[in-house]
């Protein structure tokens, strides 16, 4: 779609959206930076992208259509296949008669209309939209997922061929390997993968209980129940995620581990698999890593303020040690994936040992712990000392080697990242002492220790309050509203004469679209800078409690802190920070 920049400008001064000299001064930094002028005129905040389309529209006389209002029909939706919606942003939404109403980002994409009526059958009629309308119409597919899945339940459920236990393990071993390789359940165990990806899940639960089978999705960090299968499918279903994960088929009461990779042209994923053997049968839960996900910057996982501050003034150290904290699950890794983004230049070597490797990075020597064979944090750490690195990520301390190893390999010379499982900051120290650790070394090496947790963000049909009396009170428990406030204020994210009181909370809005009014999530952090306080401490033995305190007295934010300025900002609410630190 094109509008000439002159037709442009003559419609926008009429409407009175910018000025003369604005739009002047737009189109001569579009031409020396050679971008269209719509993109600069959006980019420099002097038009909405919205107003600019609907505008566009208006010029070439093509109607223009929000698809966030509108719940497309499943037959409609479906006529133009996800894969090509997706590929050239176009949406199906409307059919009547022999006309088909397609919703796009250029309307003069000649070539994929021409594709659709040849496919169709049907009159075109193309309609203008933005992303945002196109990314929600994409997600009515999922929707259409669900049925497609009851679908596939239905019909295929029928031809599964229920195992019986004979004894004779031989025979059971190949009749569950037939059935692992029949259609109904390769189909069954594909779309419930293809859900849980396009669910944005994390891990999935198949859990056997005494009349069915349910399945379970974690989307951003809550366990959601996703469907109800039959108990007939759940040896089929076992079996098949044990041939893709090459494990023992005749394997009941063992716990066992694997791994495979699922790929399409859309994703790409690793899948690791754990199977528990329980009171019903076998419980899987598999752990879904994206291949293709990029790591983050610092600022897009949340941190700020003083925090990333301290955080990139120790990544500047070519020595010491930097630990991160947490549970498992709370985006250790990666916070750390997102450090070495930022060490990885061609004047360093950074090796890293690794369970599992999460996301590849390029030009950083990434090694996989294997048990089997011994390969062990331990043995891989001592190997990565060898290889003349600068940089070493240990993707977890968890025992008193390993501990010692990597204070050592901190004190020989290296930059040492690693995660470490405690509730705040200040127990890291404690918990390298328990692991042997002596604590005058950890006081040479330590430079920073961040804790983290993940909470969810809300989305954008939320909704503002302001605290009463008895909630300041309540919340004055958990953390210093004043200097929230004052942190706040210094930020400008409040006015300077506000009080707790006049500051706007938000809290989440259920709509179809998020059932639970959250999309997503972002961290919530503390950073305690190993200070020359700290280091007496820590040569003292003292406890979390008064590392903690020494941390706070020196400006530390604490991560209930972290998380009330973020509810301020309307980025979380003030209930989600409270549930992940409780927890």
């Amino acid at each position: 779609m094109h509008v000439e920049p002159e037709q442009l400008k003559a419609f926008i001064l009429d409407v009175g959206l910018v000025t003369k000299a604005q739009f002047e001064k737009a189109l001569k930094k579009s031409k020396a930076k050679k971008q269209k002028i719509e993109d600069v005129l959006v980019k420099e905040g002097l038009i909405k992208q919205e107003e600019l389309i609907k505008l566009e529209a208006y010029i070439l006389g093509i109607p223009f259509v929000n698809l966030k209002r509108i719940t497309i029909p499943p037959e409609v939706l479906r006529i133009i296949p996800e894969l090509v919606a997706k590929k050239n942003n176009i949406i199906a939404f409307r059919k009547y008669e022999n006309n088909l109403e397609v919703a796009m980002l250029d309307p003069e994409d000649l070539r994929t209309i021409e594709f659709i009526k040849k496919k169709s059958n049907l009159k075109i009629l193309p309609r203008l939209t933005n992303e945002e309308s196109i990314k929600s119409a994409l997600r009515q597919y999922q929707k259409t997922l669900e049925v497609e899945f009851g679908e596939i339940i239905k019909k295929e459920v029928g031809g599964i061929k229920s195992i019986k236990e004979t004894g004779d393990e031989l025979k059971e071993k190949d009749e569950l390997r037939k059935v692992a390789e029949e259609l109904p359940v390769i189909r069954i165990v594909d779309t419930l993968m293809k859900h849980a990806v396009l669910q944005r899940a994390s891990d999935i639960h198949i859990e056997p209980t005494e009349k069915e089978v349910i399945v379970r999705y974690r989307i951003d960090g809550i366990l959601h129940d996703a469907m109800v299968l039959p108990k007939t499918i759940a040896p089929g279903v076992v079996a098949r995620i044990k041939v893709l994960s090459n494990l023992k088929l005749d394997e009941h009461r063992l716990p066992q581990d694997g791994r495979f990779k699922i790929e399409t042209e859309d994703y790409k994923y690793s899948v690791r698999v754990s199977i528990l053997p329980i009171f019903g049968g076998e419980k899987i839960v598999m752990r879904l890593l994206s291949e293709s996900v990029k790591a983050y910057s610092l600022e897009d996982i949340g941190l700020s303020g003083e925090a990333l501050e301290r955080v990139k003034s120790s990544l500047k150290k070519p020595i010491g040690m930097i630990l991160i904290t947490g549970p498992t699950g709370s985006g250790k890794t990666t916070t750390l994936y997102s450090m070495m983004e930022i060490l990885n230049t061609s004047g360093v070597n950074i090796s890293t040992i690794e369970d599992p490797i999460e996301y590849r990075i390029p030009r950083v020597n990434q090694t996989q712990v294997n048990p089997k064979i011994d390969l062990t944090f331990a043995n891989g750490l001592r190997s990565l000392v060898r290889q003349d690195p600068d940089i070493i990520m240990v993707g977890e301390i968890r025992d008193n080697e390993t501990a010692g190893l990597a204070i050592n390999a901190a004190l020989t010379g290296h930059l040492v990242l690693s995660t470490l499982h405690t509730i705040n900051a200040a127990g890291a120290i404690p918990r390298l002492v328990d692991m042997k650790a002596e604590p005058f070394l950890i006081s040479s090496t330590l430079n920073i220790i961040l804790a983290q947790r993940l909470v969810r963000k809300l989305a954008s049909n939320k909704e503002k309050y302001a605290l009463k009396e008895a909630d300041i009170k309540n919340f004055a428990k958990y953390c210093d509203l004043e200097k929230v406030l004052k942190i706040l204020k210094e930020t400008k994210i409040v006015k300077p004469k506000d009080s707790i009181k006049n500051i706007n909370f938000y809290r989440p809005k259920p709509s179809k679209e998020y059932p639970d009014g959250y999309f997503g999530r972002v961290g919530i952090f503390e950073a305690l800078i190993v200070t020359e306080a700290i280091k007496e401490l820590i040569v003292k033995k003292a406890t979390t409690d008064q590392l903690q305190s020494q941390a706070r007295s020196e400006g530390m934010l604490t991560m209930v802190e972290d998380g009330f300025i973020k509810a301020a900002q309307g980025i979380t609410s003030i209930e989600e920070v409270l549930r992940v630190i409780m927890e």
